[in-house]
């Protein structure tokens, strides 16, 4: 079954914010545009390289109301550590959220139940807390901020423009696509 259009389902958790800890609920979700970026396990390969990206991109996602949120299995002990330690992590500003249950992995499907790990899920939620956009790639491979910014622009647009739809490819400002019958087998 799809995630798509679906709510986010309930959680709680302790995230570390800003030299803080803090809770973060679903709720937290509601209201704004939000990211929400799993990633294996701090202390990796990949996973600072997706981080520091996102960091270095924030406040491009800031501009456009967005919050994001990073989701490891990971303790929020752990995160400040990782923050403390690394030039790459402590560039973050956004909620580094602990997950040591599974749950949140869970509500979003992207635990390895046989690795206790989560796969690298990115799922953009729109205001009303559905889902909108979701990634999953392999642990292997890195995702790009830019690339995201353009989708979640792209989602934003459609939500704001009822009727139109982006292209492949589509940057703000570029032509969109209205649906009907005169476009059918023109393009």
């Amino acid at each position: 079954m799809s995630q798509i259009n679906s709510e986010v389902k309930p959680f709680k958790a302790t995230a570390f914010h800003n030299g803080n800890f803090v809770t973060v609920t679903d709720r937290d979700l509601r209201g704004k545009w939000s990211v929400v970026f799993f990633y294996p396990a701090d202390f990796t390969f990949v996973c600072p390289t997706e981080l520091e990206d996102l960091a270095d991109n924030y406040g491009e996602f800031k501009k456009l109301g967005i919050e994001i949120y990073s989701v490891s299995r990971d303790t929020h002990f752990t995160h400040k550590a990782w923050h403390d330690t690394s030039k790459a992590i402590n560039k973050i500003k956004y909620p580094m959220i602990g997950d040591p249950t599974g749950t949140i992995c869970r509500n979003f499907d992207v635990l390895i139940e046989e690795e206790g790990i989560a796969n690298r899920g990115t799922f953009v939620v729109d205001p009303d807390g559905k889902i909108q956009i979701i990634e999953i790639s392999a642990g292997g491979v890195g995702r790009d901020a830019k690339e995201l910014l353009r989708k979640v622009r792209a989602a934003q647009y459609v939500a704001s423009h009822p009727g139109e739809v982006c292209p492949a490819k589509w940057k703000e400002g570029d032509k969109t696509l209205k649906p009907s019958l005169d476009l059918v087998g023109k393009i």
